[in-house]
C-alpha cells in the first residue's frame, strides 16, 4: 500500500461565493510518496481535525478513498517458560475505543526510537516486565476506519520480573490449541494463523 508524508495543508479557494449552505470546508493537502512523487488531494478540514491529521504525518488512502493517518506500532509475542512453556501471552484492553478486545502487548513508536526500544518501553510501562527482544515474526497492516495500522510483531520473552497488568483488564497464556479462544481485534486475528503454524 502507498504511503504519503503531508508536506503542506491550505485552505482551498471558494472564490467570491464562498462556501453553500451544508457545504463543508475543504483544505488541499500536498502529498509526498516514498519516491518523491507529489500529488494533491482535496479533503474535508473537518476530517483532519478529527482524526488529528496534520502536516509532516504519514498517511495512506484507504480504500474508501479517505485519507487516514498511519500508525505505527509495535507488538510483543512473549513466550511463556515454566509452567506457561509452550504458550504466549495475550492481553485484553481495559481502555480506549477497542475496550475488551484481545491483543498482543505493545504500542506506538515514539520519534527517534527503534521498533526494538519501543517495544521494551512499552513493555515495561504495560506489565511491567523486562523482555528480551527476538526475531520479528511478520509485519500486519490493516485499515481501520480512521487509521492505517502498520505493526511489526517480534518473537519476545521474558528476563526480569512477574507480570502486572498496568494497563490491561486481563491476560492469558493461550497455548495454539487456546489461541482461537479468545476475541481478538481485528488486526491480530492474521498474525494468529501464522503463530498457530510456528513452533512456540
Amino acid at each position: 500500500m502507498k504511503k504519503y508524508t503531508i508536506t503542506n495543508i491550505y485552505e482551498a479557494d471558494y472564490g467570491c461565493e464562498g462556501l453553500r449552505e451544508g457545504e463543508q470546508l475543504k483544505v488541499v493537502v500536498h502529498l509526498k510518496d516514498e519516491k518523491g512523487e507529489i500529488m494533491t488531494l482535496e479533503v474535508e478540514d473537518a476530517w483532519l481535525i478529527t482524526n488529528k491529521i496534520k502536516e509532516g504525518n504519514k498517511v495512506i488512502i484507504n480504500t474508501s478513498g479517505r485519507l487516514v493517518k498511519v500508525v505505527n506500532v509495535v507488538a510483543a509475542i512473549i513466550k511463556g517458560n515454566g509452567e506457561n512453556k509452550g504458550k504466549i501471552l495475550a492481553t485484553q484492553r481495559g481502555y480506549g475505543e477497542f475496550k475488551g478486545g484481545w491483543e498482543f502487548p505493545g504500542g506506538k513508536i515514539e520519534e527517534g526510537e527503534t521498533p526494538e526500544e519501543a517495544l521494551i518501553r512499552e513493555i515495561k510501562e504495560e506489565l511491567d516486565v523486562k523482555i528480551e527482544v527476538e526475531e520479528m515474526i511478520d509485519i500486519i497492516e490493516y485499515d481501520y476506519p480512521t487509521f492505517h495500522l502498520f505493526m511489526k510483531c517480534y518473537w519476545c520473552k521474558i528476563e526480569l520480573g512477574e507480570v502486572v497488568l498496568k494497563e490491561h483488564k486481563a491476560a492469558k497464556w493461550l497455548s495454539k490449541e487456546t489461541l482461537h479462544s479468545v476475541d481478538w481485534l481485528p488486526a491480530d486475528v492474521s498474525l494468529i494463523d501464522k503463530i498457530s503454524k510456528l513452533k512456540i
